[in-house]
This record gives structure tokens, C-alpha cells and sequence, in this order.
């Protein structure tokens, strides 16, 4: 395999896990005020993913690193181009981890009502921006010949990009219901179940609908076969949701998440930003990458680091692993980090 796709293969991977475990912290934090109906609860909520929240973000941070050091062309016109979706997303995640550390260092209803609103609103944009700023990429945007983008904001907010957003703010919506019932005891965990049967459904739709349109529009056996994998593993996990099976009904969604972003990178590749100005104008695996020598030396590098970073998050999801409720936390004067 040459260095150029193992390193495209390398920013795919590090993007499917990052959808994967923020999803479903994503879909904990928008479905803060309709399963949260105190601050107990919501404690409670937030609590779920308050040792890991972080850790999940390292994933994009290293995905952005990455694509900044292999693919410098496509940085450059990825984040110059899409530079105010991209700049909304950081602004949320930054008002985010500052709501998670702040919201418990005053007992007060009204502080804690506002750190929450900061909460829900920093997972709402990155779980609706993240899926239109994926749909453009995949579609195909405005790049002329010297390989920048010159179309506008608006024309990002096409159909097909605004419902990949649809679909990854629905699908983030029931991973993290899924999460929730995995992770919880007592209302929390009924109530999440039920939001999980009911978002399902609609993210059921969406999805489907946008993966048979990706499918018409990169008709190959490989878009097709990843795309029904994804659809059978998401009803998977609204069928083991039903069956109160909350394990795998996470393991379900999870599932689906991956491989639906493996099959939009598949339908990518050899590109990585098409244009729709002319094909001959596209960036590629080949002229938007960095010399041989640089990813020669960032390969050796993900063999050292890659696996200590991976040994770490599987040791705090193990660590974490055990359910929490209401119950557990009645009356405690101090919350956990991030919650």
C-alpha cells in the first residue's frame, strides 16, 4: 500500500472513531432537557460521560493534526473554505468543555440552568455541522485550478449536505439515548430507551434516504455493500433496544456510525475534495499529499503512538464501565469533573 492512501486510510479511521465515541456524548448533551427534569437527573446524565468526554475529542484533534501534516493541500483548502462551519463547530466544542468544568462550581439553579443551555447548544452544532461539512466534502465543492474553494456559505447548504446534517444529529440523538440506557439505572435509563425507539425511527429514514443517494451518486459494490451494513446494524440496534437489550443496542448504533462514515470515505477515495468545477481540478490522494520523507516519518510515528493512545481510552471506558442512577448521587455536595 503506498503512504498516501494508508495515510488517507489513517485520517478515515481516526474520523470513524471519533464519530463513533463522540456521537453518542454528542447525543447525551442534546438530550440533556428532555431526559433531564432536575438537576439531579442531569447530574446524572452528564455524569455518564464525564471521564470521557475528553478523551473522545483527542480523536478529531489528532484527525485535524493529521490531515495537516499528510494532506496540506487539502487543509489548506478544507479550512479555508469551509471556514465558518468549521470555526461554529470549535466555538461550540470550546463553549462546551468550559460549560462541563463550570456548570458544578457554584450551587445556584440559575448558573447551572445557563452552563446547561451552553451544553445542549455545543452539542447541537458540532452533532448538525459535522454531517453538512462531511456531505460537502463527499459531493464535491466549488475548487478551481489552483486548487482553492471559490463558492460561497451558502452554497455548502445544499439538500444532500443538509441531510447528511439531519442524519448525523438523528443518529447522534439515538447513539447517545443507547448510551444512556447502557450506562444508567432507574428513570434515566427508561427514559432513554424510549427516546432511542422514537429517534430511531426517524433517524431510520434519514439515513436511508441519504445512503441510497450516496450509493446512486458513487455506484460501486463496496458504497452499496458498507451502506446496507450500516442500515442493518442501526435497525440491529433499534431491534435490541426494543428487547431491552441495552448493550447491544449501543454496539448496533455504534456500528452503524462506522460503517455509514467508512462508506462515505470509500466513496471519496482517491479524492479527498472533489470539485464540481471540474474533475481535473479535484484534490487527490496524490497532489494534495506531503512529501514521501513526512509520511514516511509520521508513519513511524502512529506505530509507537497510535497503540499507547488506544490502550489509554479502552482503559478508562473499562474503568468507567459500571451503571450509575439518580440514586447514586442524592444530595452530594461536590459533582465530578465535566459534570
Amino acid at each position: 500500500m503506498e503512504l498516501t492512501t494508508l495515510w488517507f486510510c489513517i485520517v478515515a479511521f481516526l474520523f470513524i472513531g471519533y464519530f463513533v465515541l463522540e456521537g453518542f456524548d454528542f447525543g447525551v448533551g442534546m438530550l440533556l432537557p428532555f431526559l433531564g427534569r432536575d438537576d439531579r437527573e442531569r447530574r446524572t446524565m452528564i455524569n455518564t460521560i464525564g471521564p470521557l468526554w475528553d478523551g473522545n475529542e483527542v480523536w478529531v484533534i489528532v484527525a485535524g493534526a493529521s490531515i495537516f501534516a499528510a494532506f496540506p493541500e487539502w487543509y489548506a483548502t478544507l479550512f479555508s473554505g469551509f471556514y465558518l462551519p468549521l470555526l461554529l463547530i470549535l466555538v461550540a466544542l470550546i463553549v462546551r468543555g468550559v460549560a462541563f468544568e463550570y456548570r458544578h462550581q457554584r450551587d445556584d439553579a440559575t448558573w447551572k440552568k445557563r452552563w446547561d443551555a451552553a451544553i445542549i447548544f455545543g452539542s447541537y452544532v458540532p452533532a448538525l455541522l459535522w454531517g453538512v461539512a462531511f456531505g460537502n466534502i463527499v459531493r464535491g465543492v466549488e475548487i478551481d485550478a489552483d486548487k482553492n474553494y471559490v463558492g460561497s456559505f451558502f452554497d455548502l447548504l445544499n439538500p444532500y449536505a443538509l441531510l447528511a446534517g439531519a442524519v448525523t444529529l438523528t443518529l447522534f440523538l439515538t447513539h447517545g439515548a443507547n448510551f444512556l440506557a447502557l450506562k444508567t439505572r432507574g428513570i434515566i435509563h427508561e427514559r432513554a430507551r424510549d427516546a432511542s425507539l422514537r429517534v430511531g425511527l426517524v433517524a431510520a429514514v434519514l439515513a436511508v434516504v441519504f445512503l441510497a443517494w450516496t450509493c446512486l451518486e458513487h455506484d460501486e459494490l463496496w458504497v452499496w455493500a458498507l451502506s446496507g451494513l450500516a442500515a442493518l446494524t442501526f435497525v440491529g440496534g433499534l431491534v435490541a433496544a426494543w428487547a431491552r437489550r441495552d448493550g447491544w443496542a449501543f454496539i448496533g448504533t455504534m456500528a452503524a456510525i462506522g460503517f455509514a462514515v467508512t462508506a462515505l470515505f470509500v466513496a471519496l477515495f482517491p479524492d479527498v475534495m472533489p470539485s464540481t468545477l471540474d474533475p481535473a481540478y479535484s484534490l487527490t490522494v496524490e497532489n494534495a499529499a506531503s512529501t514521501p520523507k513526512t509520511l514516511q516519518i509520521m508513519s513511524w510515528v502512529a506505530v509507537v503512538f497510535v497503540p499507547i493512545v488506544l490502550g489509554y481510552q479502552a482503559w478508562s471506558y473499562w474503568v468507567f464501565r459500571k451503571r450509575i442512577s439518580v440514586e447514586s448521587i442524592p444530595g452530594a455536595p461536590v459533582e465530578h469533573s465535566a459534570a
